[in-house]
Order: C-alpha cells, then structure tokens, then sequence
C-alpha cells in the first residue's frame, strides 16, 4: 500500500512538472519566466463582466472632472507602457478606501478616497503606473495559474492520501498560503513597484513621488500585518526598495 501510495505521489509530481514545463513564458519587462497556463482572452473576458458588473452595481462616475483627471494622468501613462493599442475607459468609484485597479481589458477605477489621500499627480500618476505594471507584468494570469495548479495538487494529495486526505488537504491549504502563493505575491508588488515608476518617469511624472505616495499611505494605516502573513510587502521594505531602485536610475 505505502509503495503504491508512493508510487502514485511520483506520477502526480511529474504530471504536475509537464504542466510546468508546458506552460512557461518570457515576460521581457520583467526579465524572467512566468508560469501562465491562463490565456490573455479569458482574462480579458472575465474583466470585462467584472468591470460591467461593477459600474452596474456601485457608486460610479465616468463623467466630469475627476474622471478627467484620472483620464489625462492615466493615458500618458498607457502609452508610457505601450498599451495604446486598444480603448481605455475611466471611473471614479465611492469609496473611502484609498485605492485603484487597472484591468487586462483596459478599464482604470480610482476611488475617492484615493483622490482625497494624493497630494497631487505625481502621486496619483504612482498609484495608476503600479496597477498597469500588473497588466504589463500578466501577474494576475500568473497568479491564476498558480492557484490552479496548486488546486490540482492538493486535490491529488487528498486522493492519494486515502484516510489522511483531511489532514493533508488542511497542511496543503495552510502551505499554500504561507510557503508558495503569498511569496509570488509580495514579489508581484515590487515589481509592479518597479515597472511603475518606469511609466511614470517615461510619462513625465516625478518618480520620487511614488516614495512619498507610500509613506502617506503608511502613516493612514490603522493596524500593520506582520509581513510572512501578508499578500503585501510591508510599507519599510516597499519605500526601501522604491529608493533604492530610483537612485541607482538617478531620479528624482
């Protein structure tokens, strides 16, 4: 029983690793492979819904002069990521919670509470850069990828485990959390970080902004979640990494 668990564990694995093998891309922007088993259409169709389903259903704006606002600073920066080659729309959503979103299917919301929090639009132009970064970096296809394939793996440990599958379901689940998917997060945030500030350089925005822009949103948190626990970086080692990057650039 034990070799034929075995065995079965090996050909999981190798499954597991031709998937792998099968599925890995070169992303130019970011200097490396990515896992993406995702296709580009499916992502693009699932923002859609999700953008039509939000202006649908929550507080939006489309017209006036926040909209204008988020429109001059985000299309500079949509040519600055050469992502001009398809039709962008622009939304100002109610919300307290300061924060911004851009999707594979060229659609940017801003809440207002962000628009309150950025002291002008550099920092606004920081914000916008790091969420088109994800686009550019195919993060949120790579993350689905990821996710998919450890679905797949905690599904065939659980088969495989027989009477242990429960427990084994709940230390897979508890694995993928903290030992294989937050890390591919973190990483996504500072590259996204990086590849930001090179939009908003080559949009003619000030980079050093962006540092500003999250010692503001450092200094608005309430509470602070150790970072081994967290999707994020903490907000120390995101301003570190932005400074460091912006002054080996030689920006300001």
């Amino acid at each position: 029983m034990i070799r034929h668990r075995r065995k079965l564990v090996a050909l999981a694995a190798l499954a597991i690793s031709g998937i792998a093998l099968g599925a890995c891309a070169y992303n130019e922007a970011l200097g490396r492979s990515q896992f993406l088993i995702v296709d580009n259409a499916s992502m693009i169709q699932q923002s859609n819904a999700a953008w039509a389903e939000a202006v649908r259903t929550q507080n939006v704006t489309t017209t006036g002069a926040q909209v204008d606002r988020i429109r001059r600073v985000g299309s500079k920066l949509v040519q600055a990521a050469r992502l001009d080659n398809r039709t962008w729309d622009y939304a100002v959503f109610t919300n307290t919670s300061p924060n911004a979103f851009v999707l594979p299917s060229g659609q940017i919301g801003v809440t207002t509470g962000l628009l309150s929090l950025v002291q002008n639009d550099d920092q606004l132009a920081a914000v916008i850069g790091h969420e088109i970064a994800h686009v550019v970096a195919n993060h949120a296809a790579e993350r689905s990828s990821s996710q998919a394939v450890t679905s797949i793996g905690l599904q065939l440990g659980q088969r495989i485990a027989g009477d242990y599958g429960q427990a084994v379901g709940a230390y897979g689940g508890l694995a993928a959390q903290y030992g294989v998917l937050l890390p591919y997060s973190r990483r996504d945030e500072l590259e996204a970080d990086r590849l930001g500030v090179d939009y908003v350089q080559a949009a003619g925005w000030r980079p050093s902004q962006s540092v500003a822009l999250w010692r503001l949103m450092a200094a608005q948190r309430q509470t602070a979640t150790p970072q081994f626990a967290s999707t994020h970086p903490s907000d120390a080692t995101r301003i570190t990494a932005l400074e460091q990057y912006i002054a080996s650039r030689g920006w300001s």
